[in-house]
């Protein structure tokens, strides 16, 4: 076989796995409700007053949660493991076939400087937003916004040497 059918099969394979992962979600060709049918939200419920025997922990309306390394983990191997590794590496099966290579998200000397916001930017809008390979897909539309920072903590774990906030 000669080097430029190989390498087109590579891309193809490449492309394939790429829209497999990335384009496998669910599709509807349900109509949408119409607003009438919609129910309208329910009031938020009164809320007691905090006391000094029961401080006030709940997390205000539309404030993060704290970003879980474990769930975002899963999400990893999901949704980046297949260019990036399972082990932050760059070396996932896609990888092989993608220019410019994937980022080692175990490179502690390249990740750790990279502060959370553009690690949020890239993972939801990728990387054609902030300038990086547009073979980066955009997964804003498959993760919600605590699912990415919960892949950023788990990202953070990988580094070597380790990412110290």
């Amino acid at each position: 076989m000669s080097a430029i059918p190989r390498t087109i099969l590579s891309v193809a394979v490449a492309t394939a796995l790429a829209l497999f992962a990335f384009g496998c979600g669910e599709q509807s060709d349900a109509p949408t409700p119409p607003k009438s049918a919609e129910r309208a939200p329910a009031p938020p419920a009164a809320k007691a007053p905090a006391t000094a025997e029961q401080p006030d922990t709940a997390p205000a309306r539309g404030a993060a949660v704290a970003a879980d390394a474990t769930a975002g983990k899963a999400d990893y191997q999901i949704f980046c493991a297949s260019c990036h590794g399972p082990s932050g590496g760059g070396d996932g099966p896609v990888a092989q076939a993608l220019d410019p290579k994937p980022a080692r998200h175990n490179d502690g000397n390249y990740m750790n400087p990279l502060k959370d916001d553009y690690l949020f930017k890239v993972i939801k809008f990728g990387g054609a937003s902030v300038g990086k390979s547009p073979m980066m897909a955009p997964l804003g539309g498959s993760l919600s916004d605590q699912q990415i920072r919960n892949v950023i903590a788990f990202i953070r774990t990988l580094a070597d040497p380790p990412y110290q906030p």
